[in-house]
């Protein structure tokens, strides 16, 4: 494949390494004192999905988050850390790729009425496919390195 500057292989790295930083992102501008100590974003969720149209998002919040604030909590908030190192440094980047996509389509799901919440995971999700099926852990990662997938 011809392109400008690097290969094909190089530009799907980036778009990985971009999401990564993105992850990073999201996980540096988090109130995690809010978070973890006062619960402040299960909350807010709470709040959300107790006003969301599907029946079924709601159900499933009650059953599932609800009874367990906390650990919510901490999984969302380690989630996107763990995701973002894993992009970036490119370790376990299938992993990585597939569980932020999930991420992504639950705030999707969630947030269903806020468009500019909607865009973001949008496009995340999208960069996630292209660089799953481009295999982005080929260059520029520990995986290749190490001789992962």
């Amino acid at each position: 494949m011809r392109t400008i500057l690097l290969t094909g292989a190089e530009w799907t790295a980036v778009l990985r390494i971009g999401l990564g930083l993105w992850w990073l992102e999201s996980w540096r501008h988090k109130d995690r004192k809010g978070w973890l100590e006062r619960g402040t974003g299960i909350t807010w969720a709470a709040g959300v999905a107790a006003e969301h149209r599907w029946q079924a998002v709601r159900t499933g919040f009650d059953k599932v988050v609800a009874p367990r604030p906390r650990v919510m909590a901490y999984l969302v908030v380690h989630a996107e850390l763990a995701l973002g190192l894993g992009l970036v440094s490119g370790f376990l980047t299938p992993v990585a790729l597939i569980g932020g996509l999930l991420l992504n389509l639950l705030y999707l799901v969630l947030m269903i009425h806020d468009w500019a919440e909607q865009g973001q995971n949008a496009m995340m999700a999208l960069i996630s496919l292209v660089a799953l099926f481009a295999m982005s852990w080929q260059v520029w990662s520990l995986d290749d390195v190490i001789g992962l997938f």
